[in-house]
């Protein structure tokens, strides 16, 4: 049974409109016009228990409303949306204890206080007895490597610690359900993958559905085999990561390693060239052209090393957005 079921979810905002100069300043004033704003178009995907599923989109493509909606802090307006078998707009008091929404730009933890006394906080929100709050603490930290900085007051913690202590705090009440909005946001590459470890250990021993957006490609290739993506409010894809680059690449990529350097004009005869550098060049080539562009590579050009690979997945994705189009048969996994 599915832990998350969005169906056809639509969320509008109406949109004050207002002309320039002093009428259409009195106007707006004494006689407002607005128009509708469709942030979400008629999403539906839905997730199984344990899933990690990657949730991709461009900037104001409607990731973090979604995840709004999904999390009750706003109301849809029209279709359906369950969570844990609840309608998470009537914010329950059962549905909150199994969801937790963490945001890498927010924080909730208090300033100038040890993150022990913020746990203690919310310990008591969710009536959690002190022993079994410790105990929860102690589980958490010695995941994420942060036994000796509890004691320290928030403002003098790393940001990689400030974010391992948001997630703990977020993660004090063992939800089943994780709407993570980019939560390595800022990060530097140690304290990604530090997170990135926990959040794949926390599903591993809890079985937590975990919904992730990001703009770290290496988050979602690290820990989710499915991804769902939203363009400009509308679904375009929902299906497996590997299969994205098949469905949307129709492209290989050529690297290649020469004795000497060769002009750009020359690497072009063989495909596209994405970067040409000293010695080494990268090329995209139709997957149908592949054999033949490389055996004539190999005979016409001073190559030392020649390696074929899959483009890289953020190119994939770009162009998924650039055509910003559900494509027929997309929807893998509804």
């Amino acid at each position: 049974m599915a832990v998350i079921t969005a169906r056809n979810l639509v969320k509008r905002y109406p949109v004050a409109l207002k002309e320039p100069g002093l009428r259409g300043t009195l106007q707006h004033f004494f006689r407002r016009k607005y128009r509708q704003v469709e942030a979400v178009r008629g999403v539906s995907f839905s997730l199984e228990p344990g899933e990690v599923v990657g949730f991709l989109g461009p900037n104001g493509a409607g990731k973090t409303t979604t995840l709004k909606l999904l999390t009750g802090l706003i109301h849809p307006s029209g279709g359906e949306v369950r969570v844990a078998g609840f309608e998470p707009f009537r914010r329950e008091a059962a549905f909150l204890r199994q969801v937790t929404l963490v945001m890498g730009n927010k924080q909730q933890l208090i300033w100038d206080l040890p993150a022990w006394d913020s746990f203690r906080v919310n310990g008591a929100v969710y009536e959690i007895p002190d022993a079994e709050l410790r105990r929860r603490v102690g589980e958490l930290a010695e995941l994420l490597g942060l036994q000796e900085k509890l004691t320290q007051p928030v403002r003098k913690l790393s940001l990689g610690e400030r974010m391992k202590a948001e997630l703990l705090a977020a993660l004090l009440h063992q939800p089943r359900v994780l709407f993570l909005d980019e939560p390595t946001l800022g990060l530097d590459v140690n304290a990604q993958t530090s997170v990135r470890e926990f959040l794949r250990e926390y599903n591993r021993r809890y079985g937590a559905t975990i919904l992730l957006t990001s703009h770290y490609m290496a988050d979602i290739t690290a820990l989710c085999e499915r991804v769902v993506m939203i363009h400009q409010g509308r679904l375009i894809y929902d299906g497996g990561l590997s299969g994205l680059l098949g469905r949307f690449a129709p492209y290989r990529e050529v690297v290649l390693k020469l004795n000497r350097a060769l002009p750009r004009p020359e690497l072009e005869r063989y495909g596209e060239v994405r970067e040409a550098q000293g010695l080494e060049a990268r090329l995209l080539l139709r997957r149908e052209n592949l054999v033949g562009a490389v055996a004539q590579m190999l005979r016409e050009l001073p190559v030392e090393d020649l390696e074929v690979r899959e483009p890289p997945v953020e190119e994939v994705i770009s162009q998924v957005f650039a055509q910003g189009e559900v494509v027929p048969g997309s929807n893998e996994r509804k």
